[in-house]
């Protein structure tokens, strides 16, 4: 048997071994690094990003590569959502470091959780077999687990880790168990050879149907939609803020991966079923997550709910692929690049709403509750102004790049039949308006709480307002996005 046996192309899992080896060598460099020289391991964690996005750019080649025994697929669509982890990984880690240092956090620990975490993400993107889905997710969830209670000393930090950990296990049993019936259904662990069962009919179609509800239970888990979104007001409210921004923002897209891989390259044949499952999905976390969130006096509880609402304009991204049964290829693509578009915004613009919270924070205080916005445009007009693109273009005004992220999505809505979607979505989208725009009515029209100048670096300063103007830029340059989006789902279906 030892004969026989061929080594696998490493190539396409070139980053992924960067990132394994580095995290496990900045363990080791900790133990020889002072508290004064910790800025070691922060600079040593991007630039090992930064070397995984050069390793990923010089291996893509536009085609799709198997390898590791068909687990692991190297493909455009797999580049292109690694690059965006990369990078928005990167951009936590600037905008978190000052905050990190005052609250002591800036440990070793953080840094390889958050690159074990990443590591996590880039499996779910590249996975071709639903052992390496559950693998990947599982490296990413309990990274995400330890980060969220990485504060010892707090008691709301770590009931949130609890929290998150005991349902996380349920819904990845959950997973786990659809994952096994499908498997028992069509006797492969192979993305593909499950997508080739179903449409050749060779699968119990009850069994099929069951492997799927459970499937989806664990996935909308991981994006966090109704009902399965019991966890994360309490997560994002109890978590350092620096690890709510990476909890909002980059797993996002390893989410939308694996809800591409599984149920648009695996169950494509079962899309009527799925999709209608999304569809109720997608029109009870739009309507629950704005309406919750007007209630809310925290700012972090209402981007959770906030959160809720904009998975659920991605899910109908999602619905709207196979028309009747029917499938147009234009349909189908117009749908799924304005799904992937509109989680490139949502991470953008999370990015930057959260390191406004941040940059307001200081040394004992957490600027997390509304009126900590009140008067910021007389300390910072310049800062209130970035502020103010953040929820104008959540809110989905023009001309952000969240208005066009949702409509695009609602376009792809009405064109697959679902007009009455689409109008109940926009009715939700105005009453959310109303907790957006209070941020900045409280930023504009309210007397300050705090009259001090805004302390923070210059790196993150000048970051943030890359992020605000990116927002801005993209919005009246949508097709940038669109044409990328589209491109990399064109290549790899």
């Amino acid at each position: 048997m030892l004969n026989n046996f061929v080594l696998p192309d490493t190539l396409p899992a070139a980053s992924e071994m960067i990132v394994c080896s580095m995290a496990l060598l900045i363990i080791l460099v900790d133990l020889f690094v002072s508290r004064s020289q910790r800025w070691m391991v922060s600079l040593l964690t991007i630039l090992t990003l930064l070397g995984a996005a050069l390793m990923t750019l010089v291996t893509a080649d536009g085609q799709t590569t198997l390898s590791f025994g068909n687990m692991f697929v190297d493909d455009l669509l797999a580049d292109f959502l690694k690059f965006l982890t990369y990078f928005a990984v990167i951009m936590m880690l600037i905008y978190s470091r000052s905050y990190l240092a005052e609250r002591g956090l800036d440990k070793a620990e953080f840094y390889v959780l958050v690159l074990f975490a990443t590591l996590g993400m880039m499996v779910m993107i590249s996975a071709a077999n639903f052992v390496t889905v559950y693998l990947g997710l599982e490296l990413l969830s309990l990274s995400m687990y330890a980060l969220v209670a990485i504060d010892r000393d707090s008691v709301r930090s770590t009931e949130a880790g609890m929290k998150y950990f005991v349902l996380g296990s349920m819904a990845s049993g959950l997973l786990l168990y659809g994952l096994s019936m499908l498997y028992g259904a069509t006797g492969t662990l192979e993305i593909g050879g499950v997508a080739q069962a179903v449409n050749q009919s060779e699968a119990p179609a009850n069994l099929l149907v069951f492997g799927l509800v459970f499937t989806v239970a664990g996935i909308a888990f991981k994006l966090g939609v109704v009902p399965f979104h019991m966890w994360i007001p309490d997560v994002y409210h109890g978590a350092p803020t620096a690890v709510t921004m990476f909890l909002g923002s980059a797993p996002k897209l390893a989410a939308f991966a694996i809800t591409m891989r599984l149920l648009v390259y695996g169950l494509f044949g079962l899309a009527m079923e799925w999709q209608q499952m999304l569809l109720i999905m997608a029109l009870l976390s739009i309507g629950l997550g704005n309406l919750a969130a007007i209630a809310q006096t925290n700012i972090k509880r209402m981007l959770a709910y906030s959160a809720i609402s904009h998975m659920g304009f991605m899910l109908l991204g999602l619905t709207a692929g196979v028309v009747g049964g029917q499938v147009d290829p234009f349909t189908a693509v117009n749908a799924y690049s304005s799904a992937l578009y509109y989680v490139v915004a949502y991470v953008l613009m999370t990015l930057g709403t959260f390191a406004m919270i941040m940059l307001l924070s200081r040394s004992g205080h957490e600027a997390e509750l509304l009126e900590d916005f009140k008067g910021l445009n007389k300390r910072s007009p310049w800062f209130a102004g970035m502020m103010l693109i953040m929820m104008f273009s959540m809110a989905g005004i023009p001309f952000f790049i969240g208005f066009f992220a949702k409509f695009s999505v609602l376009l792809a809505t009405i064109k697959a039949g679902y007009t009455w979607v689409a109008v109940v979505a926009v009715i939700f989208s105005l009453i959310g308006a109303f907790y957006y725009l209070r941020v900045v009515k409280l930023m504009y029209f309210d007397a300050p709480v705090d009259t001090g100048p805004l302390r923070s670096d210059i790196d993150m300063r000048i970051l943030l307002s890359i992020n605000g103007l990116a927002v801005a830029f993209l919005g009246m340059f949508p097709d940038t996005v669109m044409s990328l989006s589209t491109t990399a789902l064109v290549r790899s279906l």
